[in-house]
């Protein structure tokens, strides 16, 4: 820590942890909605993809005007690399907005054991105040041994101190109580399985300890993520008007673009072409001929969102192999039609 972000003591810190699609972006959206309109509040966005969008889609409609503080670390879970990235973003965010709260979000393949080792070191200790885990959990996903046999989404219900069935209002008559059951047969200790609609998630429950903190060992995190980029979001984009760049792990596939801000995509072509895309998770943010638009894709449906502004359009895409998007050209994007 340098000497201005050592000064600050005791930031209540909340990890905001979730499989991939659940709803972990719009959920820190909603606990944004509850800040307190004299306190400064901080966002720690991790991405598995190298492209940061997260980013983009919290801070086009919260400026740090508004008390609002967003940093990303892209490329993989945060924790790799001895934490460094992890390190680096962190410090210079709590440097940059002096937070009375810290929200982190995890990748959604991330590992938040990890993320809570790096955040209990000892040169946090007097720094941060580990609070609640928040995991998010759809129900419905129970049912795919996809999800329940990945080693990182049974972590991250064995980590939470309040596990969030959300998405609600989609379930069947059962899938809450199955939920409560998988819950009860992970953790040992009785924790609130709490249900909530669109990541309306009440506020009060960020507050109390961690209860995994003190039980942390380090247990050599080894695992990996093949990048062709090391910092493509601070490289400047070439005169081909775009910039690709491919990330892979834990089963998975990323590739993600960042347009020259000079483009203006026709809304309707885009809105077309992002709703046949066969992908896990979808999120990229867009100037358009009719405004700028950030644009959510899960196995439920694609949510398109108004922003008020955005410095460039960026899409990642995450995808399991042998998805179509392995062949997309991204050629096709420009060749819609633009203003």
């Amino acid at each position: 820590m340098n000497s201005e972000s050592s000064k600050i003591q005791a930031v209540p810190v909340n990890i905001i942890t979730g499989f991939l699609g659940v709803g972990k972006t719009t959920a820190i959206t909603q606990l944004l909605k509850h800040k307190p309109a004299d306190e400064r509040w901080a966002v720690l966005v991790n991405e598995f993809g190298e492209i940061g969008v997260d980013g983009s889609l919290l801070q086009g409609n919260h400026g740090e005007e508004t008390g609002i503080f967003i940093r990303e670390v892209p490329g993989g879970c945060m924790c790799c690399s001895a934490g460094l990235p992890m390190h680096i973003a962190l410090n210079q965010l709590l440097a940059r907005a002096k937070p009375h709260r810290l929200l982190i979000e995890p990748t959604g393949l991330g590992h938040p054991f990890e993320v809570l080792e790096e955040l209990s070191a000892e040169h946090y200790k007097s720094v941060l105040d580990i609070q609640k885990t928040i995991t998010l959990v759809d129900a419905r996903k129970l049912q795919d041994n996809r999800y329940t046999d990945h080693a990182t989404f049974n972590q991250q219900i064995e980590i939470a101190d309040v596990v969030i069935g959300n998405k609600v209002d989609l379930y069947g008559d059962e899938e809450q109580n199955v939920l409560e059951r998988y819950v009860a047969e992970r953790i040992n200790d009785a924790i609130p399985v709490v249900f909530v609609e669109q990541g309306k998630i009440n506020p009060d429950l960020l507050s109390g300890p961690c209860r995994v903190v003190v039980e942390i060992e380090q247990h050599g995190h080894k695992h990996s993520h093949n990048s062709d980029s090391v910092g493509v979001n601070d490289q400047e984009i070439p005169e081909c008007g775009y910039l690709k760049v491919r990330n892979s792990g834990e089963g998975f596939e990323s590739v993600g673009w960042r347009f020259s801000p000079e483009k203006v995509f026709d809304h309707n072509a885009l809105y077309d072409w992002l709703s046949g895309v066969d992908a896990e998770r979808l999120k990229a943010v867009f100037i358009t001929n009719n405004g700028v638009f950030g644009y959510n894709l899960t196995s439920d449906a694609l949510s398109e969102v108004s922003l008020d502004e955005c410095a460039e359009s960026k899409i990642e895409i995450l995808y399991r192999k042998g998805s179509s998007v392995e062949d997309f050209n991204p050629l096709e994007l420009e060749l819609k039609p633009l203003v």
